[in-house]
């Protein structure tokens, strides 16, 4: 049992005289472990819950700028895991537009997009990236349309792979909660569709690129949660998009041009 097992089995409270910067940052080396069993096992859940519960408070811009400049580490885990802490980071209130540059750099260009490998274990570079896409677009201190952009140009990146692991799920959940952010105009909410537009105008007959699956099905999940309503957390009420009626028929109109058998 490592210790950070034995932290969690321990309520995940902070051993008595214990150094507390150099806790943090052998988590922060922990969340870039090759072995799954470390990265994303007690230590994933002693950082998450150190820094929902305050204990790295004093530690959170040295780890907000540490997980910002891995997004560019040659290690796929290491980037992906940087991206799903700095959404920690930032949902708990440090932020530097710095870090935004750095990830909308990185997630739009990241070209390894497995949800799963058999020896390095969870990596959900498209998934922990739209974590943090959700949470920079409903903070107040980034432009909502910036990170709609963002998200489209994930979805239309060129690539061979086609999404597997729910990460079209998690990256139409992200886009949903931008869209649930309190007055936005018609036009934020509905201008990063042009985007997709034009480029599913230039698609020709054949098979379906990746590209374009992996779109539609994310502005799928983006439709229905503009009909439901969307949660921010689980057991919370649902939110409705702020310009609910605009994104469900600009979202009808982008996917029927796609979809030979709608009328």
């Amino acid at each position: 049992m490592t210790h950070w097992d034995q932290l969690a089995a321990a309520g995940f409270a902070v051993p008595a005289h214990a150094d507390v910067d150099a806790l943090a940052a052998d988590l922060a080396e922990a969340l870039a472990d090759s072995d799954p069993r470390i990265r994303d096992g007690a230590a994933y859940a002693v950082l998450a819950t150190w820094i929902e519960r305050g204990v790295l408070d004093h530690q959170l811009n040295w780890l907000g700028a540490t997980m910002a400049a891995r997004l560019s580490d040659p290690r796929v885990q290491a980037r992906t895991f940087a991206a799903l802490v700095l959404a920690w980071v930032i949902e708990r209130g440090a932020y530097d537009e710095t870090w935004t540059r750095a990830f909308a750099d990185w997630y739009p260009a990241e070209t390894d997009l497995r949800g799963y490998d058999d020896r390095l274990g969870w990596l959900h570079a498209v998934a922990h990236g739209a974590d943090l896409l959700g949470v920079l677009g409903r903070d107040p201190r980034v432009r909502p349309e910036w990170m709609l952009e963002l998200g489209v140009r994930r979805m239309l990146a060129e690539t061979q792979f086609v999404w597997r692991d729910s990460e079209d799920d998690r990256l139409g959940y992200a886009m949903a909660l931008i869209l649930a952010r309190p007055h936005l105009t018609i036009a934020q909410s509905t201008d990063w569709l042009e985007l997709v537009d034009q480029k599913f105008a230039t698609g020709e007959p054949g098979p379906m690129p990746p590209y374009a699956s992996n779109t539609i099905r994310t502005l799928r999940m983006v439709y229905l949660l503009a009909d439901r309503g969307v949660r921010a957390e689980e057991g919370a009420p649902s939110q409705r998009l702020a310009q609910r009626d605009e994104v469900i028929g600009r979202l009808a109109k982008s996917l029927a041009a796609v979809s030979w058998f709608a009328g």
